[in-house]
């Protein structure tokens, strides 16, 4: 049995990835959360633990005797770090043997594209954290679990988990178009479902062999223009690849027709405002590569069956055809 802190338990891939971790009675997980504990459903080997992240020998006390803290805290609720640290801080003076900082998106060229990403700062200066603790000697193993974009989000508006949000995304297969760059079509997108990422973080979590620092979790290498042959061989539908000008994008120009964004931690207000930068932001940052990960858990673990996109698709709009 793994004994498991989770920081930002209440977060929806938490709790996604909570539900797999306790399959089978195996593991006891210790969710950390801000929120009244009463607000989550009882879970066999759940122990819900309201927190402020504010004092550090109570978290200590908590953390003593895990073996392994996977923080899930939104990073663009901790712009300064502050928390992201406070918790790393923590399992250290616990004596936590593995730590998983809030990464679960994008890959190493996140830093190439931070400007146009620039609520993810917060996951580069956690790295050099890190980086940081452990530059004379190891004082906590970590890995950076790196997915890439939800698979999930390619059945929207479909929600078909329990918890994470279904959000619209540049691959619009519920109207047979996908947009990208211009000069980057042929350039690969990692797509990974989430409960395959809990999976691995499950297997991870069990893994007698050294965490790898970089942990890519390579669900599918998918390019724009073979996701679009897939939209339309699945669905049987022209398919439209609509190509953006880089040059408008780096003028902060968003010359194509996307949905407004809609995500419950988002006012309509907000929407409105963030509607451009937003979408450019995430075209410039697939053009920049930083949506495409590397293979490390992969490479561990050989023998995983990760759902394939094209699979995924027939499973949510197969039938539709």
């Amino acid at each position: 049995m793994v004994k498991v802190g989770i920081a930002g338990a209440g977060s929806a891939l938490g709790r996604e990835v909570i539900d797999i971790l306790v399959e089978g009675g195996q593991h006891e997980i210790m969710a950390l959360v801000r929120k009244d504990p009463a607000n989550y459903p009882q879970q066999p080997n759940v122990n819900w633990i309201q927190i402020s992240y504010e004092d550090k020998s109570e978290l200590v006390k908590h953390l003593r005797g895990v073996d392994v803290v996977l923080n899930f805290i939104v990073v663009n609720e901790d712009a300064e770090n502050t928390v992201g640290k406070f918790v790393i801080d923590a399992a250290v003076a616990a004596g936590v043997k593995r730590y998983a900082p809030s990464e679960w998106a994008t890959g190493q060229k996140l830093r190439d594209a931070i400007d146009s990403l620039g609520f993810y700062r917060s996951k580069l200066a956690i790295q050099e954290y890190l980086e940081e603790i452990n530059k004379d000697r190891k004082v906590i193993e970590y890995t950076l679990f790196q997915p890439g974009i939800f698979l999930d989000y390619l059945g929207h508006p479909h929600k078909r988990l329990k918890y994470l949000y279904s959000m619209d995304s540049p691959w619009l297969v519920r109207e047979n178009r996908i947009v990208s760059v211009k000069g980057s079509e042929d350039k690969p997108l990692t797509f990974t479902a989430a409960r395959d990422i809990g999976r691995i973080v499950r297997r991870a979590i069990e893994y007698e062999g050294e965490w790898p620092r970089i942990g890519g979790i390579m669900g599918n290498q998918v390019t724009p223009q073979q996701l679009k042959q897939i939209v339309q061989r699945v669905t049987g539908k022209p398919t439209e690849l609509q190509l953006t000008d880089p040059a408008d994008l780096e003028a902060g120009v968003l010359a194509v027709d996307l949905p407004v964004m809609a995500h419950p931690a988002m006012t309509d207000e907000m929407r409105t405002v963030y509607h451009v930068p937003l979408w450019v932001g995430m075209l410039r940052s697939t053009a920049l590569g930083a949506w495409t990960v590397s293979d490390e858990w992969n490479k561990i673990f050989p023998d995983y069956k990760f759902v394939a996109v094209e699979d995924y698709i027939k499973e949510v709009w197969g039938k539709q055809k």
